[in-house]
């Protein structure tokens, strides 16, 4: 395709646009920029589907990232996983199971994903490093945007222990359709989603009904049922998610 003419391309019925910009070869230099880009960060690399570094979980959801940014360790991304969502404003109760999920699990063998928003994302993650274990965060943004500014310490303690990835070109800013893109990868690529406290409409219930999509095991922590930042994990329990992946004490 890319050795065709401008005549050959437009008899295949291409758009006039699409086929002066392969006829140009403009992708090879937006290529060629974002591959410099990548150079010049410290520890990341690009991996497309063909890579065994590439998490193999995600070949098995209906439309897995052409291509991931990774920084930190790639091969944490294929070791067994769970990821803990939520609020980004929880109450006590969520901060300390987010926490004790994210130590305890981690503590037993498996790597906490979150998508790294304020609030359960976090805390989930803390308690990981707590544990000495090992996580994965996952970007809204290009790879090289901090987002929120807050999260630059987590960022450090991430890349010490693990990686963290985005399938967003370098540059890109968050942007509210980012995330639900973000969340399909943070509901495909663990074995399941814990949801500790969201409301009715959080972003948390949809990563739970899209793990439910992906055959994943979907978790919720049981709260206090007058509260309506309990809903999302109460309603997933009531619709026959299992209570809680924490071991029991």
């Amino acid at each position: 395709m890319f050795r065709a003419t401008l005549p050959d391309l437009e008899s295949c019925h291409l758009p006039e646009p699409v086929a002066q910009a392969i006829v140009k070869k403009e992708s090879f230099k937006r290529a060629e920029k974002e591959l410099a880009g990548i150079q010049k960060i410290g520890g990341c690399s690009l991996l497309n589907w063909t890579d065994p570094e590439y998490p193999q979980t995600l070949l098995q959801i209906y439309d897995p990232p052409v291509l991931l940014y990774v920084r930190g360790d790639p091969q944490v991304l294929n070791l067994p996983s769970i990821s803990i969502v939520g609020t980004r404003r929880p109450t006590l109760y969520g901060t300390q199971m987010a926490q004790r999920l994210g130590r305890e699990l981690a503590a037993r063998g498996l790597v906490i994903v979150s998508g790294m928003a304020r609030g359960i994302d976090a805390i989930g993650h803390q308690g990981a490093m707590d544990a000495n274990g090992r996580a994965i965060g996952v970007l809204g943004t290009g790879i090289d945007v901090c987002y929120p500014k807050e999260k630059r310490s987590c960022t450090k303690k991430l890349l010490e222990r693990g990686a963290i990835i985005s399938e967003f070109p370098l540059r890109t800013h968050p942007a509210p359709e980012n995330f639900p893109v973000r969340n399909r990868i943070v509901a495909g690529m663990p074995l399941g989603v814990a949801v500790v406290e969201g409301a009715q409409y959080s972003g948390s219930l949809i990563t739970a009904r899209l793990a439910m999509e992906f055959g994943r095991e979907v978790f919720g922590v049981p709260g206090n049922v007058t509260s309506p930042g309990v809903f999302a994990p109460n309603l997933l329990i009531k619709q026959g998610a299992s209570s809680s992946p924490a071991p029991r004490t």
